[in-house]
């Protein structure tokens, strides 16, 4: 529902906000610590608490004269319909989702770079690895995905960075968004230090997150911005797509559906068939040019695409 409270400070942590930001919310009565920031490092900001819909325990006590019936507080709150459409208001998340999307495409010159995979070899080690787990875990392919993504941010650390007013900020750490659609709009959960995890410790983090999002019981903290997102529409059989840069983000990465092709043999032995059916990934790499030049998001997708092809190297 459009009341409930999606994110905002933890009680007792600083509350990042511009002045203007301060002074709207203190004229509407607004808690800086019930909203979510679009601003850099989730500062709050005015166009926020503009935009911003309140949960009822977020909203301080209204004067007297300014209340309003509660035929009219509903009307606010509940879709408003008639014979040809219904108008549903919008959540706190889809206002944010909005708003940094928005954002995103009016601010960062994108591009994007394509490539195809092959992943058989993936997928014969993730069934080998499956079956050895005893239930411990339970490896995807999003996971080697997650993995290899982290091991080419470390060898190519640019494509880990953020465009600033005077300065790239180029990140130590390497922490992971993952895209996850639910109920409620678009989440994306943390996997912080992912290039120091194993593939089942990132499975395990991956799908305990991507359940506390569609349970809406994530924590600020646990959807908190990283510094490069992941989304995977191959469930859906999409072929290939290309995404919105996650701000302040420099990079994300669109993965597709997987599906079987002929590819020629390289070296045929006599008498063999020239070809042979292989199992394809697609990616495609959205960019911010101002941080990350086309031979530079070339070169990081070679690294990736190298990890997928040989997983072992992701299990060094």
């Amino acid at each position: 529902p459009a009341s409930t409270q999606v994110s905002g400070q933890s009680a007792g942590s600083r509350i990042f906000a511009s002045p203007a930001a301060r002074v709207a919310a203190k004229e509407k009565g607004f808690e800086l610590s019930s909203m979510v920031g679009t601003g850099p490092n989730n500062r709050v900001l005015k166009a926020d608490v503009l935009e911003f819909v309140p949960s009822v325990a977020a909203v301080k006590e209204a004067p007297a004269a300014a209340a309003a019936p509660s035929a009219a507080r509903a009307s606010t709150t509940e879709p408003i319909s008639d014979a040809l459409y219904t108008d549903i208001p919008h959540s706190n998340i889809r206002k944010v989702t909005a708003a940094r999307l928005s954002e995103s495409k009016q601010t960062i010159p994108h591009y994007y770079l394509t490539m195809e995979c092959r992943v058989d070899k993936l997928l014969k080690i993730r069934t080998e690895l499956n079956n050895q787990a005893d239930g411990k875990y339970k490896l995807s392919v999003n996971d080697f995905i997650v993995k290899a993504a982290s091991a080419a941010l470390r060898d190519v650390p640019t494509v880990n960075s953020t465009w600033m007013a005077t300065a790239v900020r180029r990140f130590h750490n390497v922490d992971i968004n993952v895209a996850v659609n639910t109920e409620l709009g678009l989440f994306t959960p943390l996997v912080r230090d992912s290039d120091k995890k194993g593939l089942a410790t990132i499975a395990n983090q991956v799908r305990e997150l991507a359940d506390k999002a569609k349970k809406g019981k994530l924590q600020p903290n646990e959807f908190a911005s990283g510094t490069f997102t992941i989304s995977n529409l191959g469930m859906f059989g999409i072929k290939s797509f290309s995404a919105v840069i996650n701000p302040p983000q420099a990079a994300i990465l669109a993965v597709g559906t997987t599906e079987s092709r002929l590819v020629p043999v390289d070296k045929p032995k006599e008498g063999a068939a020239p070809y042979e059916t292989a199992t394809i990934l697609s990616v495609t790499l959205s960019c911010d040019h101002r941080v990350i030049d086309g031979a530079v998001g070339a070169e990081w997708l070679q690294r990736f695409k190298d990890y997928i092809e040989n997983p072992l190297k992701l299990l060094l």
